[in-house]
């Protein structure tokens, strides 16, 4: 659930499933981070753990490196959130994907130490 409202939060910003933001490089990643959001939260309902804890992470962490950059230094052609720290939805972003890091490290850590030769994904 925690992926899914990563996607969902990242969709609302953009102001829609086909909207793109601009720059256009960040309206791609937005794309990016969306589908594989979702993809997250398939592989973990079908059982394909390890790789869907692992991709969990780069779900939490890369808006999250996003929020940072984006309001501390600014990005390329993209200086509208510099100093923005407090926006409702970046911060309601912010708390799902530390939940959801928090969650899956040691989720992964876990399945990755799991060497009793059990399939689980």
């Amino acid at each position: 659930m925690l992926s899914l409202a990563v996607a969902a939060i990242h969709v609302i910003d953009q102001g829609g499933v086909t909207a793109t933001r601009a720059p256009y490089y960040i309206g791609i990643a937005y794309h990016v981070l969306e589908i594989a959001a979702v993809v997250t939260a398939v592989l973990l309902l079908i059982g394909l753990v390890r790789l869907g804890w692992l991709l969990a992470i780069g779900v939490a962490a890369g808006p999250l490196l996003g929020y940072i950059l984006s309001r501390g230094p600014g990005l390329p052609d993209y200086g509208d959130d510099i100093g923005n720290w407090t926006e409702p939805l970046g911060l309601a972003s912010l708390a799902v994907e530390g939940a959801l890091l928090l969650l899956s490290v040691p989720l992964f850590v876990g399945r990755w130490r799991n060497l009793d030769g059990r399939a689980d994904g």
